[in-house]
C-alpha cells in the first residue's frame, strides 16, 4: 500500500502553475549545475566567464617580442601567469603576458611598459612558500615584515621593522624601518646560488645613488637583502604632480641622474633598465628626502672587461630584448649588446615622458608591439619628439641617439647643456644636485659645446676617424610585412644546413655578405621569387655555373666574395630582369658600367673578392636613373 504523504493536504496545482514550477526546476538544476562548473573549472585555473576565457585567449596568443619584418626570428613559448593584488578589481584585470625563454622572462611594469629580464626569472605567484613574518639573516637585527612596498622581475619588497633596538631618527643598518628584498631559491636568478643582483651590489651598493646593502643571506626558500628604507619613485612623484613636471625639476632630474649613471658606468657596469620606476627620492622628512637614488640592478651588465679594462665586444642577438620596452634604446630593440649608449638613451626618454606625460609609442598593442615601438622610435626626430621640451632636452636626445657602441660619454658637457633650466641656488632645488656639481667641478668651469670646436670663432664640424667597423650592417626596403631570419658568422661547412633549413619554411635568400671567410645571408618570405639556387665556389663568380643558371632562366639575385678569392653566388625565378651581364675584374670597372648604362643595364649587385672586383648589371632592374 503506497505511503500517504504527511502534512497539510495542498490544493492541487492548475496546468499553468505546473509548466511555471518546471521551468522553476529547470533554472534551478541549470544554475546548480553552472555553480558546479565554475567550481569545477576554479579548482583545475580555468577561467569562470566568456570574457575572462576571451581575455586568457587572447593573452595566450600574445608574443611580447616579434621579429617579423626585421629579422628575426624566434621560437618562444609563451606561458600565461595570474598575478593577484590585494584590491580584487585589479585581480580580475592582471593577466600579463609573460614569454618565458631559457635564459629569461618578459614582464608588465606599473607604467603600462613591458620589461624583460634575461638573467633571472620572475617569480610565479602560488608557486612559492609563505614569506616568513620575521627575518634574520647575516648577523642582522631580528625585523618582522609589514607591508609590502613592490614588486619586479627580480623578487618582491616589504617593510621590514626591528623587534628591538633600532631608532627612529637613525639611517642605516641602525635604522627602526629597512626594506627587505626576497627573491625565492627556485627563481631563474638563482638557478646557481645567491641572486646575481647580489654581486651587482657588492661592486655597487653605497655608491653614489645606489642604495646601501647592508645584511643578505637566505632564510628558508628566500634569499634576503637588507637595505636602506627609501621614499617615492620619480613615477609616484610624477602621478601626484598631475603627471607633468616642471622644466627645473626635469632638469634638476637629469643632471643628478647622470651623476649617478657615470659613477656606476666608471666601475664598469650598465644599469640596463633605466625609467621613472627605478629612480627614488629618499625618505620624506628626513635629511635624504631630495636625494636621488637608482635602484633594481637585476639587469645590470658589465661594458667593459674587469681584468683588461677593454670594452666588451660588439654582438646583436635579436631575439634577445633586456630593459622596458616604453624607455629601451633602439639598440636594446634590436637585441645590440649593452653599453653606456643605451642607459643615456633611456634617461632621455625617461625625461621627455617626466616633462611632457607621454611618449608618442604610447599605446601599441598586439603580437607585434616591440617591433612598432622599436619602428616609431626609429622614425620619430629629436625635432618631433622634443617640439613641446625646453631646448636642452632635444640636444641632449641628439647627442645620445647618435653615440657609437664603444662612446665614452663626456658627462660634464651633458650635464652642462641643462645649466640654463637650473636655478642659480642649489640649496633650493627640488631635487638634490651635489654630485652633479663634483663632475663639474672636476673638470674645472670651462663649458664647451657637444660635437664641435670652435676655431677662430667658427664652429668647425668634427670628422670620425679610425679603422673601419667589422660588425654586420643589415639593410631593409619597404615592403609588406614578412617573416625574415638572418645568420652570421657562418663557416662554409654549415651554409648549406642553413640554407636548407630556410627553404623548408618557406624563406629564400634575399642578401649575402661575407667578412674574413665567413658569410652573413639574409632570408625571408618576401622576396617574390618562385625559385632559387646558389653556389658556394672556391673561384670568384664561377662562369661555367652562372652561364648554365641563365640557360634555366635564373638571374644573380645577390654576391658575395671573401679574402680567400671564393664566391657565394645565388640566383633566382621571379626577378623582373630581361637579361643580365656581369664582370670580373682587378681594378673597379668604370668603363664597362659606363658602356652597359648605355645599353640599358643597371649595377644590380657587387662584392669584392681579395683585390678583385664583381658587378652585375641587369636590364628591367626597375631604375630610372643610377650614378
Amino acid at each position: 500500500m503506497p505511503e500517504l504523504r504527511k502534512g497539510v493536504r495542498r490544493g492541487r496545482a492548475t496546468l499553468a502553475q505546473l509548466e511555471e514550477q518546471g521551468e522553476g526546476q529547470k533554472q534551478t538544476r541549470k544554475r546548480n549545475q553552472g555553480q558546479k562548473r565554475a567550481a569545477a573549472a576554479a579548482e583545475r585555473g580555468r577561467p569562470r566567464t566568456r570574457l575572462a576565457a576571451k581575455r586568457l585567449k587572447e593573452e595566450d596568443n600574445r608574443q611580447v617580442l616579434v621579429a617579423e619584418a626585421v629579422g628575426e626570428d624566434l621560437n618562444h613559448n609563451p606561458q600565461v601567469i595570474e598575478i593577484s593584488e590585494r584590491d580584487s578589481d585589479i585581480e580580475r584585470k592582471e593577466l600579463v603576458k609573460a614569454d618565458i625563454e631559457k635564459k629569461g622572462a618578459v614582464m608588465g611594469d606599473d607604467s603600462g611598459g613591458l620589461s624583460a629580464n634575461k638573467a633571472a626569472g620572475q617569480e610565479e605567484e602560488g608557486s612559492t612558500a609563505p614569506f616568513p613574518e620575521k627575518v634574520q639573516v647575516g648577523g642582522s637585527p631580528t625585523y618582522k615584515i609589514e607591508r609590502k612596498l613592490g614588486k619586479g622581475g627580480f623578487g618582491q619588497v616589504f617593510v621590514g621593522r626591528r623587534v628591538s633596538g633600532g631608532n627612529e631618527r637613525a639611517t642605516g643598518a641602525g635604522a627602526l624601518e629597512v626594506a627587505l628584498k626576497f627573491e625565492h631559491r627556485n627563481s631563474k636568478g638563482c638557478s646557481y646560488g645567491p641572486p646575481y643582483e647580489w654581486q651587482v651590489y657588492n661592486a655597487l651598493g653605497g655608491s653614489h645613488g645606489v642604495p646601501k646593502v647592508h645584511y643578505k643571506g637566505k632564510q628558508g626558500d628566500y634569499y634576503v637583502m637588507v637595505m636602506d628604507m627609501l621614499g617615492p619613485s620619480l613615477w609616484d612623484v610624477w602621478n601626484s604632480s598631475g603627471q607633468a613636471m616642471s622644466a627645473e625639476m626635469v632638469a634638476c632630474i637629469a643632471v643628478e641622474s647622470l651623476s649617478i649613471l657615470e659613477k656606476m658606468h666608471s666601475k664598469g657596469y650598465v644599469h640596463g633598465d633605466v625609467k621613472p620606476e627605478n629612480f627614488l627620492l629618499g625618505q620624506p622628512s628626513t635629511a635624504q628626502e631630495k636625494k636621488l637614488f637608482l635602484v633594481d640592478l637585476g639587469l645590470a651588465t658589465k661594458w667593459k672587461d674587469s681584468s683588461s679594462g677593454s670594452h666588451v665586444e660588439y654582438d646583436q642577438r635579436p631575439d634577445m630584448f633586456r630593459g622596458t620596452v616604453r624607455y629601451a634604446s633602439v639598440h636594446a630593440h634590436l637585441g645590440r649588446t649593452a653599453s653606456r649608449r643605451d642607459d643615456l638613451e633611456s634617461l632621455a626618454y625617461t625625461l621627455i615622458f617626466l616633462h611632457r606625460g607621454r611618449l608618442p609609442w604610447q599605446g601599441y598593442q598586439g603580437d607585434n608591439k616591440s617591433f612598432l615601438v622599436c619602428k616609431k622610435k626609429m622614425a620619430t626626430s629629436p625635432e618631433m619628439l622634443c617640439c613641446f621640451c625646453p631646448p636642452p632636452l632635444k640636444q641632449f636626445l641628439e647627442v645620445v641617439v647618435n653615440m657609437k657602441f664603444d662612446e665614452e660619454p663626456n658627462y660634464s658637457k651633458l650635464i652642462s647643456l641643462f645649466d640654463s633650466l637650473l636655478g642659480t641656488n642649489p640649496a633650493i632645488r627640488p631635487i638634490n644636485t651635489d654630485g652633479a656639481q663634483k663632475i663639474i667641478y672636476q673638470v674645472g668651469q670651462k663649458r664647451g659645446r657637444l660635437n664641435i670646436d670652435e676655431e677662430d670663432g667658427q664652429p668647425k664640424k668634427k670628422v670620425r676617424l679610425g679603422v673601419p667597423a667589422t660588425q654586420w650592417i643589415s639593410v631593409y626596403n619597404a615592403r609588406l610585412p614578412m617573416k625574415q631570419r638572418y645568420h652570421y658568422n657562418v663557416a662554409d661547412a654549415r651554409l648549406a644546413q642553413h640554407v636548407e633549413k630556410g627553404m623548408a619554411d618557406g624563406l629564400l635568400i634575399s642578401c649575402v655578405a661575407s667578412c674574413t671567410s665567413l658569410w652573413a645571408l639574409i632570408m625571408d618570405a618576401g622576396t617574390g621569387f618562385t625559385s632559387q639556387v646558389y653556389e658556394l665556389s672556391p673561384s670568384f663568380l664561377h662562369k661555367e655555373w652562372i652561364m648554365d643558371q641563365w640557360e634555366k632562366n635564373y638571374y644573380i639575385s645577390s654576391i658575395a666574395g671573401s679574402t680567400s678569392g671564393s664566391s657565394l653566388v645565388v640566383m633566382s625565378k621571379g626577378t623582373q630582369y630581361t637579361q643580365q651581364s656581369y664582370k670580373v675584374s682587378d681594378s673597379f670597372p668604370f668603363k664597362w658600367i659606363n658602356k652597359k648604362w648605355r645599353e640599358g643595364f643597371y649595377v644590380t649587385s657587387m662584392a669584392t673578392a681579395g683585390s678583385r672586383w664583381g658587378v652585375v648589371m641587369s636590364r628591367n632592374a626597375g631604375f630610372s636613373d643610377q650614378v
